[in-house]
């Protein structure tokens, strides 16, 4: 993927989990990196982890802010373009997990499940596409297994991400003339705090993680690191004949159909 050498890679979503990993392997591929988050401290960590993985500091931009604000987005594209130039990829990966079923859910936690996970995905992507047009760029969403199967008790959060595969591939079809190319990965369950910060007690994520090794064809919950390659390579030259595409990166877990 030496495509993405000196690439300058937006990524949302960098303080934890899949989008520090990305930020990560993206610094050991030599990629010029603008990474945003909502926790200071956190992205300032991932910041020192993308130097000690060989990126000069000057190659690396933190931006604060939320994707659930207009404004905040519009200065994430604009505090890229004015600190690199210019902007090759962008990576749509800050989200969050709300649970619950269709008949506990309240109004309000539908409304910031959908507006972090897919109202941020077009926002972002709609005012990178100028930038994204001169470069012929890509835009990586990271999206869920859940967006293309259906569980219980994760309702708004399945339907966010069912959002994101639509607006992924519509996306590719309208830019594909503009040389653009719109994909996105399909995790399954994933070792971070995503489940915790949902409200998991240490013991439930604990038989939660034991459970995936049913759930799951090849046995086990997946890496940061294993989605992270996966967005480097939609992100890279290596995939140029791919666009629209919705990767599964969820050792199997969407091919599984349980029997009793």
């Amino acid at each position: 993927m030496s495509s993405l050498k000196d690439k300058v890679v937006l990524i949302t979503g960098a303080s934890s989990g899949i989008g520090a990993a990305v930020a990560i392997h993206c610094a050991k591929l030599g990629s010029q990196l603008a990474l945003t988050g909502r926790n200071e401290e956190n992205l300032k960590g991932v910041v020192k982890d993308c130097e000690n993985a060989g990126l000069a500091k000057n190659k690396i931009l933190m931006v604060l802010g939320s994707v659930e604000d207009q404004s905040s987005c519009e200065n994430i594209i604009r505090a890229t373009i004015d600190h690199f130039g210019h902007l090759d990829v962008l990576v749509n990966n800050a989200g969050i997990l709300v649970t619950g079923s269709l008949e506990t859910l309240s109004v309000e936690d539908f409304d910031r499940q959908m507006n972090v996970n897919v109202r941020s995905v077009f926002m972002l992507s709609k005012f990178s596409i100028p930038h994204l047009k001169k470069t012929k760029g890509t835009i990586v969403n990271v999206s869920s297994v859940a967006g293309l199967r259906s569980f219980p008790n994760i309702n708004a959060y399945a339907t966010s991400k069912a959002a994101v595969d639509q607006m992924t591939k519509c996306t590719a079809l309208e830019l594909a003339p503009y040389g653009i190319r719109v994909n996105a990965v399909n995790p399954g369950v994933i070792i971070t705090e995503i489940h915790k910060r949902a409200g998991m007690s240490e013991k439930q994520y604990a038989e939660f993680m034991e459970s995936c090794k049913r759930t799951h064809a090849l046995g086990r919950a997946g890496t940061v690191e294993e989605v992270a390659k996966a967005v480097a390579f939609l992100a890279s030259d290596d995939s140029s004949f791919t666009t629209g595409e919705t990767l599964t990166v969820d050792g199997g877990r969407h091919a599984m159909c349980p029997r009793d």
